[in-house]
């Protein structure tokens, strides 16, 4: 479902309320709310404003754990880490527990470190399918999500697990979920602004079928897409 928004900080509002709701219905009816959180500067405006005045008083926090669907292969105390990016803004002002936290042990080889945070996902829903509640994404202006990059081998893997990610132009290693375990979570929400975005975001949902190029397309379709107008202006929409 497509939810677009005239302004960034309506789709911040926009995609916040629908974070409430989600795990509101999900401690409800299971006593607790699993999410999959997003690196990078858009999740990190939606975690201030989850943590502001307006929704901090919202949801039974204590109820909530929270697992990343990617990370940079850089220590928890680098201003690269997503995990620290969500610690300074979502963990710490909500006073969270570190044992609702499950990071990357970025301290492993990146293969070991993948195998680790699988087994670790694995344990948490008692080696059961794991189905997150909420899986959080971003998107690239180059089409990836999560650090499922164009041209990588983790887009072949029909595993629902961890994997390490090599990038070759960057030199660097990630570590993130594979395209089919993000898939099986109850909700998906992809968080996309900016008419920088415009472009990736044709490609992904009007382009035809594309993986190696178009990474997101990976994606199960039934998605929710929170969106300010100019990162949708290319959908041709109304």
């Amino acid at each position: 479902m497509l939810h677009i928004f005239n302004t960034t900080d309506e789709v911040l509002h926009g995609l916040a309320a629908f974070f409430i709701q989600a795990a509101n219905k999900a401690i409800a009816a299971n006593g607790q709310f699993v999410v999959s959180l997003s690196g990078g500067s858009s999740p990190k405006s939606l975690y201030e404003l989850l943590a502001s005045e307006t929704y901090k008083d919202q949801v039974d926090w204590k109820k909530v754990y929270f697992f990343f669907g990617d990370e940079r292969n850089v220590p928890d105390t680098d201003k690269d880490s997503n995990a620290l990016m969500a610690q300074k803004a979502l963990f710490e002002p909500l006073k969270i527990a570190s044992g609702q936290v499950f990071k990357v042990d970025t301290s492993l080889p990146p293969a070991e470190a993948a195998d680790d945070y699988t087994d670790t996902i694995n344990h948490f829903f008692n080696n059961d399918v794991v189905k997150f509640d909420l899986v959080l994404l971003g998107l690239g202006d180059n089409s990836h999500t999560a650090s499922l990059f164009p041209h990588t081998p983790i887009l072949n893997d029909k595993s629902a697990s961890v994997k390490p990610v090599w990038l070759e132009d960057q030199q660097v290693y990630r570590i993130s979920f594979t395209a089919p375990l993000i898939n099986q979570a109850t909700h998906i929400a992809f968080l996309v602004y900016g008419a920088g975005k415009a472009e990736a975001v044709h490609h992904i949902l009007k382009d035809p079928v594309n993986i190696p190029e178009y990474p997101a397309q990976l994606i199960r379709k039934d998605v929710d897409w929170f969106l300010d107008e100019p990162a949708a202006f290319m959908l041709n929409i109304g």
